[in-house]
């Protein structure tokens, strides 16, 4: 079964008409996008982009065989251009399955959002599942009796992220399915910053025009099991954490920060990290990594290993100057290397969190200089067992490893 990409962007395309924002600015050359459109084996097309002759045209395709339009979502704009010879679209009621003449099967599946998700069976049993912009399947019933997990799925990764998270743990996107990104808009960089984004979900984009085989061979998107994630205070390291698993369903949030019952500030900033988080994420608030890194199960995310830290050296009664001396110091270097050896073992996704405090002013008291030192080298070996390091400045994400 092929697959055209007429156009692979938002409704308004990419850039936005009049849009004088600095992301449309750099959406030139292949990261300029039209209207998402799909055209299936010449026969079959999934929504229209503006100008759908030319776009096919231009990917060296014709519409002259298309036999059957399909519309996904609601278009609040102009009114679309139907070409001449092209059958007027429809759009098809929820669950419903239809066979087409030319031997493909369309499904349509329910959503939470206006609009109707597509099926695609081909000929030859392949299969696809596309999504409009802004939708998911609407609750876990969307997704029964799915089979096995889809040879290609296209939806709206950066703005659904959680529709893909669905689709994971439903099975209808699988280690070998091929994910991509379409209804991309102007809300991350267009070129490295977006390709980087949709590799760390498992997605990619290509540009319009492309031509795919569904079912054929296509490496996927290399996500590393491990990251680590520093940045200094405020630099979005938390957030870019979270974006990192925000596609992956069943993640569990390990906050080794703890309760503070008598600081509201320190309340409202845990309830701020709270409220951004999906909703099928767990909450663990322990510093007791160790048993979380050994058990199989869901991706974890740790924020921070500085706390970890600050509440490690407290128990080690690494503050004291003459306790650190005798047997602190040791003390904090095993539970640090035990802490390592679970890193390095462990069967899970992992996505950690930790603060840079050395660029800085030397601090002025001698149990500062300490804490200092000791979080520099819990980075460094934590870093050495990762995949992935990134460090965040100015909310910019800059890959280290």
């Amino acid at each position: 079964m092929e697959l055209t990409l007429l156009g692979t962007g938002a409704p308004a395309g990419l850039p936005r008409p009049g849009c004088p924002c600095a992301h449309c600015a750099t959406a030139v050359g292949d990261e300029a996008r039209a209207a998402t459109a799909l055209l299936v084996d010449g026969t079959l097309l999934l929504d229209l982009t503006p100008g759908p002759a030319f776009a096919a045209a231009r990917a060296g395709q014709t519409l002259s065989g298309v036999r059957q339009v399909f519309l996904s979502h609601p278009h609040d704009g102009p009114a679309l251009e139907v070409p001449a010879g092209l059958p007027q679209p429809v759009r098809v009621p929820d669950r419903q399955e239809l066979a087409l003449i030319s031997g493909h099967r369309v499904r349509a599946l329910a959503l939470d959002s206006p609009g109707t998700g597509y099926a695609v069976t081909g000929p030859g049993g392949e299969r696809l599942l596309y999504l409009p912009p802004g939708a998911a399947p609407a609750g876990d019933g969307a997704l029964q009796g799915e089979g096995p997990s889809y040879d290609m799925v296209l939806l709206d990764v950066l703005g659904r992220p959680d529709a893909l998270a669905r689709l994971r743990a439903a099975g209808a996107v699988g280690p070998t399915t091929d994910v991509l990104a379409v209804h991309l808009d102007h809300d991350v960089p267009p070129g490295r910053e977006l390709h980087r984004r949709l590799a760390a979900t498992g997605a990619r984009a290509v540009p319009d025009g492309t031509s795919l085989e569904v079912g054929e061979y296509h490496a996927v998107p290399d996500i590393p099991r491990r990251t680590l994630v520093l940045g200094g205070a405020r630099s979005g390291k938390s957030v870019e954490a979270e974006r990192r698993l925000v596609a992956f369903p069943g993640v569990v949030y390990v906050a080794t920060s703890g309760t503070r019952d008598d600081d509201a500030e320190w309340g409202a900033r845990v309830a701020t990290h709270r409220e951004r988080r999906p909703a099928s994420w767990r909450t663990e608030e322990t510093c007791d990594l160790e048993p979380l890194l050994a058990e199989d199960g869901p991706p974890l995310l740790i924020d921070c290993l500085s706390l970890w830290l600050s509440h490690t050296m407290d128990d080690v009664r690494a503050w004291d100057d003459s306790l650190w001396d005798n047997g602190g110091s040791r003390a904090l270097a095993e539970r640090v290397a035990s802490l390592i050896g679970a890193v390095r073992a462990t069967p899970r996704r992992v996505v950690a969190v930790s603060n840079e405090v050395g660029s800085g002013i030397v601090p002025a008291t001698p149990s500062g200089r300490r804490y200092r030192d000791e979080l520099g080298r819990l980075n460094a070996a934590f870093a050495a067992e990762c995949e992935h390091v990134l460090l965040t400045v100015a909310g910019l994400p800059h890959p280290l490893r």
